[in-house]
């Protein structure tokens, strides 16, 4: 790494910790002020007491692991099969006209509001868990995928299939490679809506993990154990989402290059 490279690096990580910590700063400012009230929005610092007797007791990181099974769970069940639909999609007119209607009308529905038929269908266990999860996600990545593929010059198409590539051929090597960064926009995308639902999800329908969390402190007025939970969901999806973002380091080096 050059030097350069490495000042680029800390730059990077010096901004990508400024907006949190100003925005902490300017919490804690105006809770100790007076500007709001301190009863409903707690000073930062004041929570690390509470936080350290749940991560003491174990509850919160307890928590905090079912939801992430959850939606690491639902997010490959739901964003496998997107991939290969969007592909699909993307590659063959007639799959995309028979399947647009569909992905358009269940897209546009918020994915918490079925949520009751889930729960009918695959019952309160894990599975709905995991049903709901894939649910919120299928569409986004599939059209996100399908988009990809038809931002794709049409000449590779042609050329691979005047060298005789077959329907399998297409998807790997042409519409995969091609598709990746707009798949890697609908995961991302994703992984977002994933968090949304799961916590929707855990306030009506689950006796753990942390929505649940959230929702039982917010029933007994535990504000501050509503605002780390809050916080808690919020660390989650960075992480995910840096997680992520190294998946795609490794799949796209040429964009990280870039």
């Amino acid at each position: 790494m050059t030097a350069g490279s490495r000042e680029r690096r800390l730059v990077e990580l010096a901004l990508t910790l400024a907006a949190p910590l100003l925005l902490l700063g300017v919490w804690e400012a105006l809770s100790r002020s007076g500007a709001v009230d301190s009863r409903f929005w707690p000073p930062p610092t004041s929570l690390w007491g509470e936080t350290w007797v749940l991560l003491r007791d174990g509850s919160l990181l307890a928590d905090v692991r079912v939801s992430l099974v959850r939606i690491l769970g639902g997010f490959l069940l739901g964003a496998i099969p997107a991939v290969v639909f969007g592909l699909a999609m993307g590659l063959f007119w007639p799959v995309r006209v028979f399947l647009m209607p569909i992905a358009a009308a269940i897209y546009a529905i918020p994915k918490i509001a079925l949520v009751p038929l889930v729960i009918i269908a695959f019952g309160t266990g894990e599975t709905s868990k995991y049903v709901i999860v894939a649910l919120s996600i299928f569409f986004l990545v599939a059209l996100n995928t399908m988009a990809g593929v038809l931002a794709i010059d049409r000449s590779y198409r042609d050329v691979a299939r005047n060298f005789g590539a077959s329907g399998s051929d297409l998807f790997l090597t042409v519409a995969l490679p091609g598709a990746l960064p707009a798949v890697f926009t609908g995961l991302r995308l994703g992984l977002g809506f994933c968090l949304v639902v799961i916590v929707g999800t855990e306030f009506i329908a689950a006796k753990d993990g942390i929505g649940r969390f959230i929702y039982d402190s917010w029933q007994i007025l535990a504000i501050k154990k509503v605002y780390i939970g809050l916080i808690a969901t919020g660390l989650m999806g960075w992480l995910l989402t840096l997680a992520l973002d190294l998946l795609e380091r490794l799949a796209l080096p040429w964009k990280a290059a870039e």
